[in-house]
């Protein structure tokens, strides 16, 4: 078995598995997938920044601030390769960030408007960003992300929820002390195990980001 052929199997592995978990888990929770997977993929950016808040009460003052917090939301243009579709939606999201360059990102996003034939999806995701400041007014960020999505294909015929890998990047432009304005986003997401196969979307998105502490 080749290096391509071994990465594709533990690609579907991965998604099956991931599947699995959800669907048990959703069933034992008994909560709707939109009200509770936000929420799930946000608790380590939230524990990051309770670990965050407790340490900068026990440093000296000249040594807080080791991490901000922001959250904000999004629209977006998004194209699926299942019918080459052109849809619009909104998201929302939160950035954990240290003082250093790194830190954690979590979003959702609904890809719900300009439908054709009811064709809509929801992505749900959390990983790595790495960004770089220029100025005080420019900050620019990469990211890999991995999470789960939820596509409806057309005439309500079926519904696939499966594993998604994302990767991004983006500018913000700092407004005011506390608010950025999210001036481009762009991602690729892979969908490695769909009914119809590998599936690919891209979307590019502009928004508002606030920041919390």
């Amino acid at each position: 078995m080749g290096c391509g052929q071994k990465m594709g199997y533990g690609l579907k592995r991965a998604a099956k598995c991931f599947r699995d978990f959800r669907t048990r888990r959703s069933a034992r929770l008994g909560l709707p997938l939109r009200a509770s997977a936000f929420l799930w993929l946000l608790s380590p950016a939230l524990l990051l920044a309770s670990v965050s808040a407790v340490r900068a009460q026990v440093v000296a003052a000249g040594r807080q601030g080791t991490l901000k917090l922001s959250a904000g939301v999004i629209g977006s243009g998004d194209t699926f390769q299942y019918g080459q579709r052109k849809m619009l939606g909104v998201g929302a999201f939160v950035d954990a960030e240290t003082t250093g360059h790194f830190g954690l990102e979590a979003e959702g996003r609904w890809v719900e408007f300009h439908q054709t034939a009811n064709v809509h999806a929801e992505t749900y995701s959390i990983g790595g960003r790495y960004h770089l400041d220029f100025g005080r007014r420019w900050q620019l960020y990469a990211k890999g992300l991995v999470g789960f999505g939820s596509i409806t294909y057309a005439y309500n015929l079926g519904r696939d929820q499966d594993l998604i890998v994302t990767a991004g990047g983006g500018a913000d432009f700092r407004w005011t002390h506390r608010i950025s304005l999210r001036v481009a986003d762009f991602e690729y997401q892979d969908w490695p195990e769909t009914h119809y196969g590998n599936m690919t979307s891209l979307n590019a998105s502009v928004g508002l980001k606030v920041r919390i502490f």
